[in-house]
């Protein structure tokens, strides 16, 4: 299955693409959420978790 994306603001798809691998790099934990209105790309989300383990975690 093929789609193209189209843009708001006259924006093209190899932008789009460019703001959605960058909202990929580096993330190590998290997600990136693409949000489309009438076949639009309106908005890209980036949600990134940190995780941390604690140095006092007594192991049995």
């Amino acid at each position: 299955m093929t789609t193209s994306l189209r843009s708001v603001d006259n924006q093209e798809e190899s932008t789009i693409l460019r703001e959605i691998q960058s909202a990929l790099r580096d993330l190590r934990f998290g997600s990136v959420e693409i949000t489309v209105h009438n076949g639009q790309v309106v908005q890209i989300e980036r949600k990134e978790k940190f995780r941390f383990q604690s140095s006092n975690t007594k192991h049995s």
